[in-house]
């Protein structure tokens, strides 16, 4: 069983509106976690192994690194951010072979897309919440981001 992207999507509603600074959700081979405001996690327990193979058992080649915390981004006086309003995965560019929607030093205007957040194949394309020039990216291409991280930091435009 897996989560489709409206489930997501109430997952996350239901988070913003209560006290609760951390969810862990797992389904089949699906694990969500959801934490608030960067909400310091406990340790996850460590589980023995059953068996003397599963200590030599290598992971698949095709498995990504564990993300890294992003470190915090903060806007200086007149400064905007553009926040993720969703955990995924970040691009900055609508294909692989196609140039950024913006680079540092590039004019958005309010409205025009700045980035995608993949979330189980599902695409959202982010849009500037206001006009100004870009002065730092908060993420890297196809890193892992999480709800309310800071993408994008916007200062007004000269």
């Amino acid at each position: 069983m897996s989560l489709s992207y409206e489930e997501i999507a109430e997952i996350l509603k239901a988070i913003d509106s209560s006290s609760c600074d951390e969810l862990v959700v797992e389904t089949g081979d699906v694990k969500l976690v959801v934490r608030r405001n960067g909400a310091a996690s406990a340790p996850a327990p460590v589980r023995e192994p059953s068996a003397p193979a599963a200590v030599s058992a290598a992971a698949p080649a095709s498995a990504k690194p564990a993300p890294t915390p992003a470190a915090k981004i903060e806007a200086g006086v007149n400064q905007s951010i553009i926040t993720a309003p969703m955990v995924g995965t970040f691009y900055r560019a609508p294909s692989p072979d196609a140039a950024p929607f913006v680079e540092i030093g590039s004019v958005v205007r309010k409205g025009e897309p700045v980035c995608i957040i993949e979330v189980m194949k599902l695409f959202t394309t982010i849009n500037s919440e206001c006009d100004g020039r870009v002065v730092e990216i908060g993420a890297e291409n196809g890193e892992l981001v999480e709800f309310g991280q800071t993408l994008f930091v916007v200062a007004p435009a000269a």
